[in-house]
């Protein structure tokens, strides 16, 4: 074993990122929307003909806070919106979305990978700390997020996602991107299309 490990994987655009060690300016915003377009949800498992990526999750994360905010009447500043579609990101590196309870038995040695990962990911991308108002708001959007895609998109029942999977948030009965970009709701976009559609929201929030 070496005083200094690497973890290289190459990314889309040819460059190389090492998830050990990673530096902020190793890829492009077109290698991150192609990783997480290509990174699934819930194991990969799906009820539609393409399993839900990391990136449409995050799209849809963002959406209802949107939605929230301009509810309350204070619209989210492009930060606060940027930490939102970026919640996610590290995931996109690893090609894993790893659930919460199997990060606890994975252990520290994973939890240090993916926080380093989003520190890099937080300087490139000028994201705020989370504050506990932030925090709580977001992880009530993600809770519904994942409650909705689990009914909606792998084929838990509403029962086994309370009972199973101990998520007791609501499932949405409206799909908050099929107004967004139209499709039929709750289906899964391909690889290219979440790519294309994760990318555009980053540009104009990175601005």
């Amino acid at each position: 074993m070496t005083d200094h490990p690497r973890a290289w994987i190459r990314l889309p655009s040819g460059a190389a990122l090492d998830l050990i060690n990673p530096s902020p300016d190793a890829w492009t915003d077109q290698d991150l929307a192609l990783r997480l377009a290509r990174t699934y949800r819930w194991g990969g498992e799906s009820i539609w003909p393409w399993p839900l990526s990391v990136a449409q999750h995050s799209l849809l994360v963002l959406a209802l806070r949107r939605q929230w905010a301009e509810e309350a009447g204070e619209p989210l500043s492009p930060d606060a919106q940027r930490a939102e579609l970026l919640h996610d990101a590290e995931e996109g590196f690893l090609g894993f979305d790893c659930i919460s309870p199997l990060k606890r038995v994975l252990g520290e040695p994973f939890r240090i990978v993916g926080d380093r990962l989003m520190q890099a990911i937080a300087v490139r991308y000028r994201l705020p700390a989370w504050t506990p108002d932030t925090h709580a708001m977001h992880k009530r959007a993600d809770s519904i997020a994942a409650a909705t895609e689990a009914v909606r998109c792998t084929g838990w029942s509403e029962r086994e996602v309370r009972e199973v999977l101990g998520i007791t948030h609501p499932v949405l009965a409206e799909d908050p991107l099929q107004a967004l970009y139209g499709g039929t709701a709750w289906e899964p976009w391909a690889s290219d299309v979440a790519a294309a559609r994760f990318l555009d929201a980053l540009r104009r929030l990175d601005t």
